[in-house]
């Protein structure tokens, strides 16, 4: 991932989103979890420099939008807040392999079936974990609310914080997690491009939000 300003470039538009970047710690913590992954399920492997936890998908955005969108994530300011990245889900119509959250029954929809041979809808979560996840959750109906003002239209299918590990998986089943899980701590947020490069993505950040 390359962090640079924006600039107009030759594209009309741009592919944009907004995410949470691990620092150093997480990254460490969650390498290990997707070489686990790998050598069960196969598939392609996430390059380190894009693993993330998106917080808004856009897509296409014209220089126009994006402007707008960089002069609000440097305007903005999140408060700190911490998420566990403790068991393995799947999205199996695309092939995903993914670290994220534990669940309660609430939590649980038809995109996180099976979680390494145990039921999701019988985990329950620790009171810190469970607030961890409520707190996300504010910020990302913060950051959409934010982002309707702007124009831009609300994602209808529910958040799921995740971190994507493979790509064109098997997902039939899933290795154990990991004894540790990942903490990843957040003090900020970043507006990413994503942009072809050699047959391949290359994320590019345009802003960030200032730090809590």
């Amino acid at each position: 991932m390359t962090d640079c300003p924006a600039s107009s470039g030759s594209r009309d538009s741009l592919r944009i989103f907004f995410a949470l970047w691990p620092d150093a710690r997480a990254l460490d913590a969650l390498l290990p979890w997707q070489a686990r992954a790998h050598a069960h399920c196969g598939g392609r492997l996430m390059r380190p420099d894009t693993l993330h936890v998106t917080l808004a998908f856009l897509g296409q955005a014209t220089h126009e939008q994006v402007a707008a969108l960089v002069a609000h994530t440097r305007g903005d300011r999140i408060e700190a807040g911490e998420i566990l990245l403790s068991r393995y889900g799947t999205f199996p119509k695309q092939g995903i392999v993914h670290a994220c959250p534990g669940l309660d029954r609430s939590g649980l929809d038809t995109h996180d079936a099976g979680t390494s041979g145990v039921d999701a809808s019988d985990m329950s979560l620790p009171h810190k974990a469970e607030s961890d996840i409520r707190a996300l959750h504010a910020l990302n109906d913060r950051l959409w609310t934010a982002l309707e003002t702007l124009g831009w239209q609300r994602e209808p299918r529910p958040f799921r914080p995740h971190a994507t590990l493979l790509r064109k998986a098997d997902c039939s089943s899933l290795p154990a997690p990991p004894a540790e899980p990942v903490p990843w701590a957040y003090r900020h947020y970043v507006l990413v491009s994503s942009e072809p490069e050699n047959g391949a993505a290359h994320y590019r950040v345009l802003a960030r939000s200032a730090d809590a």
